[in-house]
């Protein structure tokens, strides 16, 4: 699972470097998946990463709101690399 993480990673690195627009199309759909997500499976994430995940939204909201897409694009792949990570082994918290 951590190998496909960090692909998936290279892979959104040198998307951005290649198109800035969809820089933010990428921007709005993480967003739009952390949004879901933090409604759909709210019952079953800790309080603790509910806390991070929402930092970190708020911190992409930001940056979209001052036009950075690049800086959203990158915070909000940390939420949603947050949101996904647990969910695979079953819980909301990652046994940190």
């Amino acid at each position: 699972m951590k190998r496909i993480a960090l692909y998936s990673a290279a892979l959104l690195s040198a998307t951005l470097m290649a198109s800035p627009v969809f820089a933010a199309d990428l921007c709005d759909a993480n967003l739009q998946k952390i949004k879901d997500t933090l409604t759909t499976e709210k019952a079953t994430l800790s309080e603790s990463l509910k806390n991070e995940v929402t930092d970190l939204q708020t911190k992409a909201e930001q940056a979209k709101a001052a036009g950075d897409d690049k800086k959203c694009t990158e915070v909000s792949a940390m939420a949603v690399k947050r949101l996904e990570a647990p969910n695979s082994e079953g819980s909301g918290d990652n046994g940190s």
